[in-house]
């Protein structure tokens, strides 16, 4: 069984929103067991889309549209759909109910493009929408299966989670499933990661190795198709002993962890404190891990001090340290980490400064050099990085390295 996404929308085109849907619904599709070979991005353009429906339903079984069903001019997922289909666009009248409920609920009235929306193909089966006016539909034609969504995440997801998902399980029933297992490491480039599990990469179905790289992070994503679900993590347990004795320490955690959540399980774990003074990060530390609940018990202090005399002041850097080493120093970053932390009273303090660019670097000081220090009662540990990127790349690598630090030596 084929399944296809496509995504209506030209704001998807051009970049105006992220198009979590498509992640989203393949991630469903795969629990499902069913097979999802494309995923196509259209504009608002009739001729366009009706030809990606009409490619779609050539080569697939279950085509699923998502976008296009709000009550302007520009949305005619409907209409392609009662095109292609032959079915004429009728008034329903609980699509109609709906969405006058919807906007009575918020003491407003209908306008004349929401009764557009209630105009559906003939012989659709209507899905409730509780989260808006799009209205949304299962059609069974010629044999294939076309569902159509609203675009907005907060109606398409529940719709699928209520409505569709239990109407693919029934009328597909698949003998297999696919699990998925995913491998965070950092550290370590994606060429490195490659040359270590290379032959892991090369495996043949129904258990695979993939490999995707992020900002300072590389993951391994094992997929295994099985007739069950206790198979098939059978199948990955394999592969993922094999993925941790090769990366040992790199690997910091698996499917939604991220390396803040992985640090603050350590620090709890461990009952430790930690107190961030940040420069050329300007907080983004401090927020990744207050980000997390629970934070507060290990978490005590984060100080952005950008400018020279903040350093002085809050931190008891000397000012004659600065003006010998320069700011962006190895010894002026070790005195930022041991100042918070006495400042702070806590177990861990972290130091960083640096050149996030683009303008400010030299010769001897290019942008993308960022020191990172780690005070403890008995460590203490200075690195230097030299980042490339944008200026929002090399803070983000900086607040990687830095939180990679903590994981390493807390």
């Amino acid at each position: 069984m084929k399944a296809e996404i496509i995504s209506i929308g030209t704001e998807l085109l051009l970049g105006h929103i992220i198009n979590t849907n498509a992640a989203y619904l393949s991630g469903k599709f795969a629990a499902l067991g069913i097979d999802l070979y494309y995923q196509t991005t259209v504009g608002d353009n009739p001729e366009r889309l009706t030809q990606a429906i009409k490619r779609a339903l050539i080569r697939s079984d279950i085509v699923i549209l998502t976008g296009g069903l709000g009550p302007t001019i520009d949305d005619i997922t409907m209409e392609s759909i009662s095109l292609l289909t032959g079915k004429p666009l009728i008034p329903n009248r609980a699509v109609a109910k709906d969405i006058a409920r919807y906007f009575k609920s918020r003491g407003l009235r209908p306008s004349r493009g929401n009764e557009k929306q209630s105009r559906v193909p003939e012989g659709a089966r209507c899905l409730r929408n509780k989260f808006g006016t799009a209205p949304a539909l299962i059609i069974e034609y010629l044999g294939k299966v076309v569902i159509c969504l609203p675009g907005p995440p907060r109606e398409m997801e529940p719709l699928f989670e209520d409505e569709v998902a239990r109407y693919l399980n029934e009328k597909f029933r698949s003998e297999s499933v696919i699990v998925t297992r995913t491998i965070k490491t950092v550290g370590l480039a994606e060429s490195q990661v490659n040359a270590i599990v290379k032959d892991l990469l090369k495996l043949p179905p129904p258990t695979t190795v993939g490999i995707y790289a992020k900002l300072r992070e590389v993951h391994l994503v094992i997929m295994a198709k099985a007739k069950s679900p206790r198979r098939a993590r059978l199948a990955i347990a394999i592969i993922e002993k094999k993925i941790l004795t090769r990366l040992k320490s790199h690997v910091f955690g698996y499917d939604d962890d991220t390396l803040e959540s992985a640090v603050g399980e350590i620090l709890k774990a461990k009952r430790l404190t930690l107190s961030v003074a940040e420069s050329c990060t300007g907080g983004l530390i401090t927020k990744r891990l207050t980000d997390i609940s629970g934070s507060s018990k290990f978490f005590m202090t984060g100080i952005v001090t950008y400018s020279d005399e903040s350093k002085e002041n809050f931190l008891g850097v000397p000012d004659a340290l600065i003006k010998k080493h320069g700011v962006v120093s190895r010894q002026v970053c070790k005195e930022m980490a041991l100042g918070i932390k006495h400042f702070a009273c806590t177990d861990i303090g972290i130091g960083i400064t640096g050149i996030a660019g683009p303008a400010g670097g030299s010769a001897r000081k290019p942008v993308g050099l960022v020191y990172i220090a780690l005070a403890t009662d008995r460590k203490r540990i200075v690195r230097e990085f030299r980042f490339k990127g944008s200026r929002q790349d090399i803070r983000w690598q900086a607040s990687q390295a830095a939180l990679d630090m903590i994981r390493l030596n807390a």
